[in-house]
């Protein structure tokens, strides 16, 4: 999962795109990058590891400007070394940071040959970077050129790129994958994650789906898909500057355990008023919605799905109306058959899970009752694209198994069964829940053996033979998720555990599932 940070500031941009590239360290990542235009030119800084590295080169040849772009890159063309690290320059002239895959890069790296071009990667991004330098000889400016060059793109990317030719702005392109923008007083930055920005600004725009935009220290231009020029709302973010900081804890999962009774308690906080769940806390039509449900539809993926497959559960069984799920992945491939008044529901922590926003997208078109997604990033593009909303409050998750993510999921989850409930056959039962949701509504306090293992536990699953995990009802829902988990993040204190005792089998509802690969926690 790649990162990215920009900076067009009066102060040297380094130390901000360096403390940014620090903040987006838990995506995951193999190399980074920064190139920032000093005196005009680019100059630029690539290591394979840790950003810690990138800063120890940093520190023995110093580089500095006040425009700059910054990069850790996990890979996907080309394996981890230094020339496939970003950013990637073109003659000198144009460096270019991207999230995404290009899938049309073959044909266009070989037109680009064709033309004289020279490559010195395995990247799609270079690619990317020699059609802007290509366009630059026939348009009036960088951002014409970024425009021209998004237009020859398929797949999905995240692109912030500086020019010699114009080094007093960054361009920015979005097209599935997240940018935000972060205003300063005369200096603006942009990222692929608030959290990357927050030591600098409070006061964000999210770019959408198609958006090219032009950052200038006093300005920020537009435009959209369509070519018209666009305004932005701006939004103030309500994440302190240490939501990204391990602060007391030795690691981000233990922080995050603990984090879970206030993480439910914010989520629960003003939705529920006079012990009762208040409908309006999914929006303005939500009552209207939810008197006309007869079933519900959820899509999800990773521990997101794990989360779908307990509501699933819930509403059946509170609500007596039938409720299915199914991964978002394949969903988006079918053609399902609706029944009248279903409402589609979506599950993500990011609100950007490629495959979950592409199902709200062809669900919005299939003739559902409504959709609602159930989502911890106010400003993503599944919060921003579906009718009903409830957010999960839960805050950044670092840790690769998901914690407070997950308990929120299904935190909220209980609410929207809740509220389904009253308005259909499990109205009998509304006094009960209301009951029971306030009482999860009290703050918790901190249990201070929580996330506590026994050293032995460890040493005992080291280098066993896969074993079952077993449940049934509500209990089985669990299995493939917690067998997940275990495959992909068993952790020792020092070193992580052969594979061979983590791998798993989950016995649930009659079913033997291999659970294979990560959980998902990012989902």
């Amino acid at each position: 999962m790649c990162g990215i940070v920009g900076v067009v500031a009066e102060r040297n941009s380094v130390p901000i795109l360096m403390e940014g590239l620090r903040r987006l360290e838990y995506r995951g990542y193999d190399s980074a990058g920064i190139a920032v235009l000093q005196g005009g030119r680019v100059a630029r800084l690539r290591t394979v590891g840790k950003v810690k590295i990138l800063q120890d080169a940093l520190d023995a040849a110093p580089i500095g400007g006040h425009v700059g772009i910054a990069h850790t890159r996990w890979a996907t063309h080309g394996v981890p070394t230094t020339h496939n690290a970003h950013p990637h320059v073109s003659r000198d002239g144009v460096a270019i940071v991207h999230n995404g895959i290009i899938e049309n890069h073959e044909a266009l790296r070989a037109d680009l040959k064709g033309l004289g071009y020279v490559f010195t990667s395995e990247t799609d991004t270079e690619v990317v970077a020699h059609r802007i330098h290509l366009h630059l000889g026939t348009s009036a400016d960088l951002f014409e050129a970024v425009r021209k060059t998004v237009a020859e793109l398929q797949g999905a990317y995240a692109l912030a790129v500086v020019c010699e030719a114009d080094p007093e702005c960054i361009v920015v392109a979005r097209e599935g994958c997240p940018v935000v923008v972060g205003l300063g007083i005369a200096e603006n930055f942009v990222a692929s994650d608030v959290a990357a920005l927050l030591p600098v600004t409070r006061r964000f725009m999210f770019l959408e789906e198609g958006d090219v935009a032009e950052i200038r220290r006093h300005s920020v231009k537009i435009v959209d898909a369509a070519g018209t020029r666009a305004e932005r709302a701006m939004r103030e973010s309500e994440l302190p500057a240490d939501a990204v900081e391990r602060g007391k804890y030795r690691h981000f999962m233990l922080k995050e355990i603990h984090e879970q009774p206030r993480a439910i308690a914010q989520t629960l906080e003003e939705r529920v008023a006079g012990g009762k769940l208040l409908d309006a806390a999914f929006g303005p039509s939500a009552t209207q919605v939810f008197k006309k449900v007869k079933a519900v539809h959820i899509a999800a993926c990773g521990t997101s799905f794990h989360a779908g497959l307990v509501a699933s559960y819930f509403i059946e069984q509170i609500c007596r109306i039938p409720a299915r799920i199914e991964i978002a992945s394949e969903y988006r491939y079918r053609d399902p058959v609706i029944t009248p008044d279903t409402l589609f529901v979506t599950i993500s922590q990011s609100g950007e899970t490629a495959d979950t926003l592409a199902a709200l997208r062809n669900a919005k078109r299939a003739g559902y009752l409504s959709t609602l997604t159930v989502c911890n990033v106010a400003e993503s593009s599944m919060v921003r694209e579906s009718e009903l909303v409830l957010l999960t409050r839960a805050g950044p998750e670092i840790g690769v198994a998901s914690t407070k993510a997950l308990t929120t999921q299904l935190t909220a989850l209980a609410m929207l069964t809740v509220a389904l409930a009253k308005h259909g056959p499990g109205a009998a039962q509304e006094r009960d829940l209301d009951r029971a949701i306030a009482a999860i509504a009290r703050p918790g306090r901190e249990d201070p053996e929580a996330g506590r293992i026994h050293p032995g536990a460890c040493r005992d699953l080291r280098g066993q033979a896969p074993r079952p995990v077993s449940g049934e009802g509500l209990s089985a829902c669990h299995c493939p998720g917690g067998c997940a988990e275990a495959q992909g993040n068993l952790v020792h204190p020092r070193r992580r555990l052969r594979r061979g005792g983590a791998q798993a089998w989950s016995l649930g509802a009659g079913r033997r599932r291999h659970a294979g690969g990560r959980g998902g926690a990012q989902q």
